[in-house]
């Protein structure tokens, strides 16, 4: 027969099982969350090098991704890359969007992710036409070099 102590409050002690088990959810769940904002950039695209890359200190608000690939077409929330005209439509929906919830185009900051080998003139051509739409935020992303 078990001796038992006097003095001792047995019932006073919990089971810590479903706390670690709750505990360990929040972190796969959160680890959940940061691979999503990985998933928005494509990985066959070749980012140019610099030295000058330096990430942002807080991500922009209202965000809207475009990745160029090495022959011009561009990727937009990832359906597979097409030709600017069909991008142009898309971000004038996007844009119809933003100003139902209340923000403005000239708010919104573009990401820029371009391949190295992408022509200088599909860039430009993709931000004459975020101009005529009147995107006027943009960001450019490029690899960093290490020393």
């Amino acid at each position: 027969m078990p001796k038992i102590k006097s003095g001792v409050d047995v019932s006073a002690e919990g089971d810590m099982t479903s706390m670690i088990d709750m505990t360990f959810q929040l972190i796969a769940f959160f680890m959940i969350l940061i691979n999503f904002s990985d998933d928005s950039a494509n990985q066959e695209i070749k980012l140019p090098a610099s030295r000058l890359a330096i990430p942002p200190e807080s991500p922009p608000e209202d965000p809207i991704v475009l990745q160029m690939d090495s022959f011009g077409q561009v990727l937009y929330s990832g359906d597979g890359f097409t030709s600017l005209p069909v991008i142009r439509k898309r971000l004038n929906v996007k844009k119809s969007f933003l100003l139902k919830s209340g923000v403005k185009a000239q708010d919104a900051t573009v990401i820029i992710r371009a391949d190295r080998n992408c022509a200088t003139k599909y860039v430009r051509e993709m931000l004459e036409m975020c101009q005529d739409l009147e995107f006027e935020k943009f960001a450019f992303r490029a690899a960093s070099v290490n020393d």
